[in-house]
């Protein structure tokens, strides 16, 4: 089950540039897009990063950076599960509120980036993994192009009703572990329901990765905005 509205970039949050940063390579062609991806602990955006990989690895030249508070754990569990080259994971510990790392003072990330891009070659993607945080969590334009926010079923289906700067303002809104559902007493109508109208229009995708290709919707979003970071000046 899913509810999918309007897909296509929201006019200036495909424009970002990196802080001033010209979003463009020494060589002319656009550097890569940079997406964040947070949420709340445990609502799934490793796994959601992990599928992402799997999903889009052999198609577009990717890395990814993590954020954890104190540990390097996010980055091991993708290096577990091989999911890209160990020169293409690289974590920030940030030592304090996650938020901080991604929202107000973005160097150390920004740092990140930069090196898995000039040890990479060309990329065509960079994930940002935030470290768990609550619902007003946000990335700073200035570090990624595009915002995935991911919530879980077990965490109420009245989340999405409480809103929140990431719920609201997120390019995307995943609702994860929807297979959970039954479990939990989550009602995911309700949640797509209260979704619709706390986002007024921006796209929300229910999500369960124990299904086939689990992560189908969100991979297809962000090669959209990927195409369309390329083809926009």
């Amino acid at each position: 089950m899913h509810l999918h509205h309007d897909t296509e970039p929201h006019g200036h949050h495909g424009a970002a540039s990196g802080g001033g940063r010209p979003p463009v390579r020494p060589d002319g062609t656009r550097r890569a897009l940079r997406v964040g991806l947070g949420g709340p602990v445990g609502s799934g955006k490793t796994a959601t990063v992990a599928a992402l990989c799997g999903a889009l690895r052999d198609e577009l030249s990717l890395a990814v950076v993590t954020n954890d508070i104190y540990t390097r754990e996010d980055a091991e569990f993708l290096l577990r599960e091989g999911v890209l080259a160990p020169e293409r994971i690289s974590a920030v510990e940030t030592g304090a509120c996650p938020h901080t790392a991604i929202r107000d003072d973005i160097s150390a990330n920004l740092e990140a980036v930069e090196d898995l891009e000039d040890a990479n070659g060309p990329l065509d993607l960079v994930l940002v993994e935030s470290g768990g945080d609550n619902l007003t969590a946000t990335f700073s334009r200035g570090l990624v192009d595009a915002q995935i926010f991911v919530i879980d079923v077990a965490g109420g289906d009245d989340v999405p009703r409480k809103g929140g700067p990431g719920i609201t303002t997120a390019d995307l809104l995943v609702v994860n572990k929807t297979d959970l559902a039954p479990y939990v007493g989550a009602d995911l109508a309700r949640m797509a329901a209260d979704a619709r109208l706390r986002r007024g229009g921006l796209p929300v995708v229910l999500q369960s990765l124990r299904a086939p290709d689990g992560v189908r919707e969100v991979a297809a979003w962000v090669g959209a905005r990927r195409a369309a970071w390329v083809a926009h000046p």
